[in-house]
């Protein structure tokens, strides 16, 4: 996981971050209104400055497009002012707070929270917060929702405008959950609140109120692909040519690599990209790069990622070892897999090399002298190298027997922690 950025300068004055809701200045705390009639300068959107009554007289300044670049930017302008940023609802939930706390460090700031729009939504609708899965989809693209959708799951979507709705609706259907209910909350904590009510794959509601949440009762039809959660999804999942790690062989190399929260993979040899995305759906904060030398593949690659709802998989086409030198200014990978381009010179060395010390490699072959390779490498580093074999059973004329798939011989190992490995912006501090 990369580290975070080092905070700046402490500012003479601490930052007041309020949340402010669809409610507005009626709805904020005594505490939240002091601090901004006192701040000397106010920043937000245009939104939430309208919010403010004239009495808050601090100069306002509005965020630029895009934002996070200009934070710090902003903060340094107005470095020696007593400084007051709104957010939406609560700031450290999907909001500015994070960005913030990032730049400064927590102790520069003076967080005064607002209930959240999602919060609003559970109360409204009867739903246990902690038992509701929330997918946001402000400046995200919407294809990340697929990874969220499950038979009976509710989930919540924060819009990102008054189209999101139909976006949703459009999606679900696509994915055969088409069943499934959606409720949009409008203008949650304001005067003005509202709802509308319908079907995925009959929606047809016009687009309404900019500022919604979306919950989704989610019901599967009886055409669409049961995905689960754990490594291993159908190979029916995934567009291919054939390149494909299948299922089986699929489910005991992702347990191997043993992917974890915030770690980063990388995929040599990508073919049609199952690996990586199967690790990035292990959690939301995973992250992977899949290096597929073919273009079609590569563009295969894509398509899979989005429809299986991790549409941030990043695709580097070209040859390996050669186009890991795309990836030379990123942190070091905290795992790599190879499927593919073994006995190409000098690609499981580079791999190695490009690893973090603690780090995991795993190799999978078919061919007899990718075998031999593994086995050299086995005996300089240690780790495993096991045979991987899955038979079927299928019909014999009146009988059933087995049909054995080619044996996959797997070598994995730890990279040792005292090993060297090159330096890397965001390397872990």
């Amino acid at each position: 996981m990369s580290a975070a950025p080092a905070p700046a300068a402490p500012l003479p004055h601490p930052v007041s971050v309020v949340g402010i809701g669809a409610d507005g200045w009626p709805g904020l705390s005594g505490t939240a209104r002091g601090a901004l009639r006192e701040a000397e300068v106010l920043i937000g959107g245009a939104r939430q400055l309208e919010l403010l009554p004239p009495e808050c007289a601090g100069v306002r300044v509005g965020w630029p497009s895009p934002l996070r670049p200009a934070v710090p930017r902003l903060l340094a302008e107005h470095r020696e002012r007593r400084i007051a940023v709104l957010a939406s609802g609560d700031p450290m939930f999907y909001g500015i707070g994070r960005a913030l706390a990032e730049e400064l460090g927590p102790e520069s700031l003076r967080v005064l929270p607002h209930p959240s729009s999602v919060s609003y939504a559970c109360a409204r609708l009867g739903w246990p917060l902690e038992d509701t899965e929330v997918v946001t989809l402000v400046g995200r693209p919407a294809a990340r929702l697929a990874a969220s959708l499950y038979e009976g799951r509710r989930v919540l979507v924060l819009s990102a405008d008054a189209s999101t709705p139909a976006t949703v609706a459009a999606l679900l259907t696509a994915h055969g959950f088409g069943p499934s209910r959606l409720r949009v909350l409008e203008q949650l904590g304001s005067e003005d609140e509202g709802h509308v009510d319908g079907i995925a794959q009959g929606w047809a509601h016009p687009p309404g109120d900019r500022l919604n949440v979306i919950a989704i009762e989610c019901r599967a039809s009886a055409e669409a692909l049961r995905l689960g959660t754990v490594p291993g999804l159908p190979d029916e999942a995934y567009e291919h040519d054939g390149q494909l790690t299948k299922r089986h062989i699929r489910a005991a190399t992702l347990g191997t690599l043993a992917p974890a929260p915030g770690e980063l993979l990388w995929d040599v040899g990508g073919g049609s990209g199952s690996i990586a995305i199967e690790w990035l759906r292990a959690h939301p904060s995973c992250r992977a790069v899949s290096v597929e030398r073919d273009p079609v593949r590569a563009e295969r690659i894509t398509r899979n990622a989005e429809r299986l709802g991790v549409p941030g998989l990043r695709v580097v086409t070209g040859p390996a070892p050669a186009a890991l030198s795309e990836l030379a200014e990123l942190e070091a990978p905290d795992a790599v897999f190879i499927g593919g381009g073994l006995t190409a010179p000098g690609l499981l060395d580079a791999c190695w090399e490009a690893l973090r010390p603690g780090g995991r490699l795993v190799a999978n072959t078919v061919t007899l002298e990718s075998e031999a390779l593994l086995a050299e490498r086995h005996k300089a580093h240690g780790g495993e190298l096991v045979r991987l074999a899955v038979a079927h059973a299928v019909p014999v004329g009146g009988f059933t027997g087995w049909r054995q798939a080619m044996p996959v011989t797997q070598w994995s190992a730890i990279k040792p922690s005292g090993s060297g490995a090159r330096s890397h912006k965001g390397d872990r501090s």
